[in-house]
């Protein structure tokens, strides 16, 4: 028996929706014009969801929506309103990234299946079960995944009814997604809310290693992994490109169909993937896939590579193609090609994309999203029931034409005179006049047949509107509209004496234990993102300073997932930070109480309460994304600790990719384990306007990139002293460059007195952390 292989299409408007349909996509997503992680899409309007689940199911292909950013406190009465729309469509899905939509659909819409978007981040064991318990049906796995991981947790999706979902082909985010700030630290245009700048594909002055374009990598192909993907227990293959063209979309999904359909009957790859080529592509690259981190992922062009690979085609190198493409200087194109030969090909490509486009605009033309037309008829006389006859005119895309259906209700009660309660045109009008909707366009109401001052108990005409209702949405039950209940702001306990709230440090280095002597403040500890196997070297470091409160970051994968777990089953800690769902979901298993780190990015009230309710969470750090605004009217939950870092390093992305190789050069052609555990390097890049970026790569971290300038926040201890128990401030050193950094001790103690009511210290603190910024908390989401 053949395994059930999904094939997940993007639709970035109507057009490119119905191109996926018709080129045998098995499920689509796309998003409205709010709340949806593409903004630059064209996106669509509800009356076309609801006409494209209609079309789209004719075909047995499935719709999901988007819903997949970080919600902001006051877009709850907006987003509530649209669920209470769209919980009484047939719509199959929601993709999903905020907690606090994740609890409100669980509690209150347990009809919508939830999807767990791939900005949430996903890569190890203890993230499925999390997701799981916030009633995620399927998980959209990390791109960075390779197969031997790919495969791990599609038996942990197994064990807990979770399906995996796979990005297979499109454009690569050379960070790991829902964890790059890039743009969102200067202006507030954040990939956590559909915004992103793409940062990573612009041009820099020329590195060391003589690239323009270092962030820039190929777009991901799985065209000929399939096998090993199936195998792997992949059960949704999910293409990229909300923000492609319907061309696009048909060409990539008909080639992924006649690719999958080819296998699954044969055992054979029978598609060469040309058209790929055809189409936007930046070239291609299965690198995460294979797990082979090399440099050939990146590619010095961010725009469309399909010219340059016609080129390539018809014998000229690569070098050379791309260089009259990009119109690099010093390439005379008289010496290498005859411009007639360029222009032949090029217009042979054109003509192509042409020919691609024209088939797929006469497959769609046929396709029918308008609002279904709806006729009432009513009828009666005086002792007889009231007769209300419903007749539609839907499409039916297979036989290219409308079919008339129709149905018949009755009332249980005989009609009777009445002169002032009559069923005139009014009266039914007010009472039918709701049939009109995203759906239905109410064209007619007739009631030639029914006798003049007549009524029924106008009970029972609301339930025969109602019964209408039901038959209309597929026999569906209507589900009445959820209003949700009040938030109650319970107040934080009282601190001691002047101090507004209490001091938190965070540090990475062993040596800086000593600070405890220095201050009561809670400390931190970062542990790394990587381990040698069998790591025991921190579960004795921690067990000898119980003092410390381990700190476990973003992301943890496979046997460093293993060995973060063994960490705190070992230490047994009171009390723990995790910017990783998965070490929360073990935590909450152990009995060890934890807090939500800022890389969890929560941004409202309901995250808050999720997080609580679902898994015991004892506070949690409000996301610096958001400004002051956003802040002030979050709801602390009772017995709750609310969190905020004042003054850190502003990430503005990290990777599982190598920045040395394309900025300053690296000897090794690839990143490995052994990369990680000793690489400590550090560099910058600048870009055209002039600004200048750290990267920063950590002993057992992450290869990252900063902002030039500290987060340095002082202004919301006044504002916001209110809300918060604590504010930390970040004592690593990470991400510094080469800027010699402050002595920490002295910053212990000028930040203490600020926080005990002191203002003179914000002097001091600005002259020892100069290069700062507090835009973030300006200018928001």
């Amino acid at each position: 028996m053949s395994p059930k292989i999904e094939l997940l299409a993007p639709g970035g408007d109507a057009e490119a929706i119905k191109a996926a349909i018709i080129a045998g996509a098995d499920a689509v997503y796309c998003g409205l014009n709010t709340f949806n992680a593409r903004n630059r899409a064209g996106n669509i309007t509800f009356e076309q969801l609801v006409g494209l689940i209609r079309l789209a199911h004719q075909y047995e292909c499935q719709i999901f929506l988007t819903l997949n950013i970080v919600i902001l406190e006051h877009e709850f009465k907006a987003l509530t309103k649209l669920l209470n729309k769209l919980v009484n469509t047939t719509l199959d899905g929601v993709i999903v990234q905020d907690f606090g939509l994740l609890y409100i659909l669980k509690k209150h819409y347990p009809t919508l299946d939830i999807h767990a978007s791939t900005q949430m981040t996903t890569h190890n064991a203890g993230q499925i079960p999390f997701l799981k318990k916030f009633g995620a049906s399927r998980v959209n796995l990390s791109r960075e995944m390779n197969l031997r991981e790919i495969t791990a947790l599609t038996k942990v999706g197994v064990e807990h009814d979770v399906l995996m979902e796979v990005f297979v082909h499109g454009s690569l985010c050379v960070a790991f997604s829902g964890l790059c700030y890039s743009t969102s630290a200067s202006v507030g245009n954040s990939g956590n809310r559909g915004r992103c700048s793409q940062a990573c594909r612009e041009e820099y002055e020329t590195t060391e290693s003589g690239n323009n374009f270092p962030l820039n990598i190929k777009d991901n192909s799985a065209f000929f992994d399939l096998p090993a993907l199936i195998e792997a227990g992949v059960h949704s293959f999910k293409i990229e490109g909300r923000i492609k063209g319907a061309s696009y979309v048909h060409t990539v999904v008909d080639s992924f169909r006649k690719q999958i359909d080819g296998f699954l009957k044969t055992g054979e790859l029978l598609e060469d993937g040309e058209r790929l080529y055809k189409v936007f592509n930046r070239d291609f690259s299965n690198a995460f896939l294979r797990g082979d981190l090399n440099q050939s992922m990146f590619i010095d062009n961010p725009r469309d590579n399909s010219k340059v690979y016609a080129l390539e085609k018809n014998g000229v190198e690569k070098q050379v193609a791309e260089s009259l493409v990009l119109r690099k200087p010093g390439i005379e194109s008289k010496d290498l090609i005859s411009v007639v030969q360029i222009q032949k090909i090029e217009k042979d490509l054109n003509k192509e994309k042409s020919e691609l486009q024209g088939i797929m605009l006469d497959k769609i033309k046929h396709l029918n999203i308008d609002k279904i037309p709806l006729t009432l008829s009513f009828s009666g006389k005086l002792g007889d029931v009231f007769t209300v006859t419903v007749t539609t005119q839907e499409y039916v895309s297979s036989l290219l034409t409308t079919e008339t259906k129709s149905f018949v209700l009755q009332s249980s009660s005989p009609l009777a005179k009445s002169e002032k309660l009559s069923l005139d045109d009014n009266a039914l009008d007010k009472r039918f006049r709701g049939l009109n909707n995203e759906e239905y366009d109410l064209q007619a109401l007739n009631s030639d047949e029914l006798d003049a001052g007549l009524t029924i108990p106008y009970k029972e005409l609301t339930a025969i509107r109602n019964e209408i209702s039901i038959v209309l949405n597929k026999n569906a039950p209507i589900h009445p509209e959820v209003t949700l209940p009040p938030l109650t702001k319970h107040q934080k306990p009282q601190t001691d004496g002047l101090k507004k709230a209490d001091l938190s440090i965070l540090i990475c280095d062993e040596a800086d234990v000593a600070l405890a002597g220095e201050t009561d403040a809670d400390i931190y500890f970062k542990l790394p993102d990587a381990y040698k196997r069998d790591c025991t070297k921190y579960i004795d470091f921690l067990n000898q300073n119980p003092r410390l409160i381990p700190w476990f970051p973003p992301v943890l994968i496979g046997k460093d997932y293993d060995v973060a777990v063994n960490i705190l089953k070992q230490v047994k800690p009171k009390l723990i930070v995790t910017n990783n769902t998965g070490i929360a979901y073990e935590a909450n298993a152990l009995g060890i109480k934890w807090i939500a780190g800022p890389f969890l990015n929560t941004t409202n009230s309901y995250a808050l309460l999720g997080l609580q309710q679902e898994f015991d969470c004892a506070g949690a750090f409000i996301s610096n994304e958001i400004n002051f605004k956003q802040i002030r009217h979050i709801a602390r939950p009772d017995n709750f600790k609310m969190m905020y870092s004042i003054y850190h390093p502003i990430l503005l992305m990290t990777s599982r990719q190598c920045f040395f190789q394309q900025s300053v050069g690296c000897e090794k052609p690839r990143i490995d384990n052994g990369c990680m555990l000793s690489c400590d390097k550090s560099t910058s890049i600048t870009n055209l306007k002039g600004d200048s970026f750290a990267i920063d790569k950590q002993k057992a971290g992450y290869p990252s990139i900063y902002n030039q300038d500290q987060f340095l926040n002082t202004e919301i201890i006044n504002d916001l002293s209110d809300l918060f128990d604590t504010f930390m401030i970040d004592l690593t050193n990470i991400g510094a460059g080469d800027k010699t950094s402050p002595d920490k001790v002295t910053l212990i103690q000028q930040f203490e007195q600020l926080l005990s009511g002191e203002t003179a210290p914000i002097e001091t603190i600005n002259s020892l952390v100069p290069d700062s910024t507090v835009v973030q908390y300006h200018n928001g989401l």
